[in-house]
């Protein structure tokens, strides 16, 4: 580019590619609540790391800032909120993730394109027929930093502590599921279940978007005496082929040359020597950064300005590479929520009515350009899933995309509704609160436009942006939620799961995992309970997700509405070979668990 964008011009012009659609969307508009300012988002709370205790081990410490890195071999990232890191020297994976897949590794990768499975620091796992029984198998060879063999007794102690630390994550699942770790020998690892669980390699102890588990180093950590008061610091002991420095003002990465990958020939040298991270500040400095060649990739951006940025810059490519929708469809699908325990949500007519008042057609025209990203899933739209959705599409189109205002209305009368003189649904002197509870940050493009379709429809839609939207949703206060799936993304059992009756906390109590409908039926309970012991791939997998998925749209538990989308920016300037739909080796979010899959795939620009 002959000139640099300034954050003002970058602003008028994402306003400008943001106006004009969305105003014709339904127009003329009926008056919404006016949206709440979205609070600043919270800073970390962790103080600054301080030096590890002399009886712990450390890695030997790098010469990071001393070294030369040319541009083009410098991966250069905008992420974090605010102006400064507050969380500077956190490197214990069980305390921050910001980062921490450069330091350290999984016994597995899954990468959810290519529908692969990647063997890391394990080269194999293997069940038992009933899949009561887990062997993993390590590959030989890795080692951590500081040059210690890595084996069974790290993997055992990582899990014994998870199972043991009721304040760690993936505690719960292992009291559930996890009868006992042995290590018979330095490279094998057997968990014994304590009942069928062919999920469990999967779920707990792959890397893919944000979870797995991070398999650490036991003649480290069996020193500390609190794994959660244990900043870790630069000089952590790590297995990941990364070293690192970070400072409130920047974070970086450099490639270790003694990392145990390149040793045992396992992976060759990536073309990245360094990777930098710097506080995004907010959206449109960090689109702005990318825009000026300043930085090569930031958190995924709103509609109007990826559009911006990529109409600024012939560089920059996404996911779609310059075409809409400007990204890939991520693990959260959203829907319109609602606790189908409180009246009058609780009747299944009102939630189909709701549902009948939207035009999922218009909603992709106008907010999504004509990119078809409304849907009549709870799922996302994965290679590893398509198995199962493919079969019931056909059905969930013709039921489920109807915009039938008539229809609607029919089923508000059966409910015993009728409209009040400014034409909104009301029973028993009550309207249908129809507020939705979202995030201005994320929601702001699509949220004003459900508002007029659901006015339209007659029931009284606004917006609440506010901070207590999320918990308006844990707690089933009324109105409805949009809100996504961080569920299944390999076959259909998880987000069925968070339906089940076991999950439906009594109003009055926040719901736990996000798992807001707080829904209850026997029948749909004892389908999804068989589907908790079916393996994947198992063929009677699909025809209980049959029935499943039909009792789903039958009673409209919550409304599907769109995939979510990542929308990144990838500037080529200095680095080539992202991963895109034409070469979907890995999903592109640099600050999911898979980032290290990205950096061995990039390629540099020479100069």
């Amino acid at each position: 580019m002959s000139h640099k964008l300034t954050r003002r011009q970058m602003l008028h012009l994402s306003a400008i590619a943001g106006t004009g659609a969305l105003a014709a969307a339904c127009a003329p508009a009926s008056p919404a609540a006016p949206a709440q300012p979205t609070p600043a988002a919270a800073e970390p709370t962790s103080a600054p790391a301080a030096p590890a205790p002399t009886e712990i081990p450390t890695a030997t410490p790098s010469a990071i800032t001393s070294r030369e890195v040319p541009r083009n071999r410098t991966l250069s990232l905008t992420f974090g909120w605010g102006g400064q890191y507050t969380n500077h020297g956190l490197t214990n994976p069980f305390q921050v993730q910001e980062g921490h897949p450069l330091l350290w590794e999984p016994l597995f990768y899954y990468s959810i394109f290519a529908d692969k499975e990647i063997p890391w620091l394990a080269e194999s796992g293997k069940y038992n027929d009933d899949y009561t029984e887990l062997t993993i198998t390590l590959r030989e060879g890795p080692e951590w930093s500081d040059g210690v063999p890595i084996t069974s007794a790290d993997v055992k102690y990582t899990l014994d502590l998870i199972a043991t630390n009721d304040k760690l994550n993936y505690h719960a699942q292992f009291q559930e599921f996890v009868n006992e770790v042995t290590a018979p020998d330095d490279r094998t690892v057997v968990i014994k279940l304590k009942s069928p669980n062919p999920r469990f390699k999967f779920e707990m102890l792959s890397f893919k978007f944000d979870t797995g588990i991070p398999i650490v180093p036991k003649h480290v950590f069996e020193k500390v005496p609190d794994i959660l008061d244990f900043p870790g610091g630069n000089d952590i002991v790590h297995s990941g082929m990364f070293n690192t420095f970070q400072t409130p003002q920047q974070k970086i990465w450099d490639v270790r040359d003694d990392w145990w990958g390149f040793k045992i020939g396992f992976q060759p040298k990536p073309d990245v020597q360094r990777v930098t991270m710097i506080p995004m500040g907010d959206m449109t400095i960090a689109a702005q950064r990318v825009v000026n060649n300043e930085c090569d990739s930031c958190l995924d951006l709103r509609p109007s300005l990826i559009r911006t940025v990529v109409q600024e810059n012939p560089k920059i490519i996404t996911h779609t590479g310059r075409d809409e929708p400007l990204g890939y469809i991520d693990w959260w699908p959203n829907s319109l929520w609602v606790n189908t325990a409180l009246e009058p949500y609780s009747n299944p007519d009102v939630r189909w009515a709701m549902n009948l008042a939207i035009d999922r057609d218009t909603i992709d025209k106008v907010v999504y350009n004509g990119a078809k990203i409304t849907t009549i899933f709870p799922y996302p739209e994965y290679p590893g899933l398509r198995k199962y959705l493919d079969p019931v599409r056909a059905k969930g189109e013709q039921l489920v995309r109807r915009f039938d205002l008539q229809e609607s209305a029919a089923r508000m009368e059966k409910a015993g509704f009728t409209k009040d003189a400014e034409g909104f649904w009301v029973k028993d002197g009550q309207r249908v609160n129809a507020t939705i509870h979202g995030f201005e940050s994320i929601h702001a493009d699509i949220t004003p436009v459900l508002v007029e379709m659901l006015r339209r429809g007659g029931f009284e839609a606004a917006i609440n942006f506010g901070s207590d939207a999320y918990n308006n949703m844990a707690e089933g206060k009324p109105g409805l939620y949009l809100f996504g799936h961080g569920a299944s993304v390999l076959d259909p059992y998880a987000t069925m799961e968070l339906y089940h009756s076991r999950f439906a906390a009594p109003i009055g109590t926040a719901t736990g995992g996000n798992r807001f409908s707080r829904y209850s039926n026997a029948e749909f309970d004892a389908i999804v309970d068989e589907m908790r012991v079916t393996a994947p791939g198992d063929p009677k997998l699909n025809e209980l997700f049959e029935k499943a998925i039909d009792i789903y749209w039958t009673d409209m538990i919550d409304i599907p509405m769109v995939q979510w989308l990542h929308r990144i920016p990838y500037n080529q300037t200095y680095w080539t070979n992202w991963p895109t739909q034409e070469n979907p080796y890995v999903n592109g979010a640099f600050w999911a668990l898979t980032f290290p899959l990205i950096v061995m795939g990039l390629k540099a620009v020479e100069q």
